[in-house]
């Protein structure tokens, strides 16, 4: 996929409850599964894919396969396991696949088919299935009831000592896109002497899933409009030889349905 392809995906995305009865066809789940092993060999991360993943879940419906978000026991796997993963969500919502991260899950039983290191752990999952075009009644309620406060790219700085540049103000309304558990944003960003840094509050927790994810769309954003570069300890350095290198599933087929919106 091109930037410009992970933009439209940005777009596209939607956090899906509702699944299709029909399981993922056997090309795509063996995708996923390559996406997969180049995230893990990236990253040096954990992730697992389930195929059949119904027993996790209370709020999805429908036939549902997952993706273990697992990893070091870390500061930088957990923001690693957000940024990465989100890779895999973009590319699923270009192809019309549904996904949602979940923090909320039969934990236990998603325990019993892993094998994981010592010291590594599971942070999350992230559901995927086939879904309709338009958001079912619930999911429609669910996203109305976790967005009626949406923070504004504004009120996510804590510091800003000038006026920011276009690139950065586009690049933080790719962030404004980004999902957050539960809606809350704690992603801190400052704007100091031209360069932008961010942080959360409580790093070993989950909120550095959120961090990992708004830095891959702020990097998306930012490369769109010609600055390219990379987040270093909690700073966005601008490097013009940076090339944004995903797991590529580009010749992936495509779901029943092209859209999530």
């Amino acid at each position: 996929m091109t930037n410009a392809e992970y933009l439209i995906a940005i777009d596209k995305r939607r956090s899906r409850r509702a699944f299709k009865p029909k399981p993922l066809d056997y090309d795509v789940k063996q995708l996923i599964k390559e996406l997969v092993a180049y995230v893990n060999e990236k990253a040096g991360l954990d992730f697992i894919f389930i195929d059949d993943a119904r027993f996790a879940f209370n709020v999805q419906s429908g036939m549902t396969s997952l993706i273990a978000v697992c990893g070091p026991d870390t500061i930088p796997a957990r923001q690693a396991c957000g940024y990465y993963g989100e890779t895999i969500v973009l590319q699923c919502a270009f192809h019309g696949i549904g996904t949602c991260w979940v923090g909320s899950y039969n934990e236990n039983k998603v325990l019993e088919k892993l094998d994981l290191p010592k010291g590594h752990r599971l942070y999350c999952v992230i559901a995927i299935g086939n879904v309709s075009e338009k958001l079912s009644i619930k999911e429609k309620m669910i996203y109305a009831a976790t967005h009626k406060n949406s923070k504004p790219y504004q009120k996510m700085f804590e510091f800003c000592d000038d006026v920011i540049s276009p690139q950065v103000a586009f690049a933080m309304q790719q962030v404004e896109k980004a999902p957050s558990s539960v809606n809350r944003r704690p992603v801190k960003f400052r704007y100091e002497n031209g360069e932008i840094s961010a942080y959360v509050e409580e790093p070993y927790s989950d909120k550095s899933i959120d961090f990992g994810i708004a830095q891959l769309h702020f990097q998306i954003g930012m490369s769109a409009k010609g600055v390219k570069g990379r987040w270093e300890d909690g700073r966005f350095v601008i490097d013009s030889g940076q090339i944004l290198k995903f797991p590529n599933a580009a010749n992936s087929k495509k779901g029943d349905d092209e859209g999530n919106e």
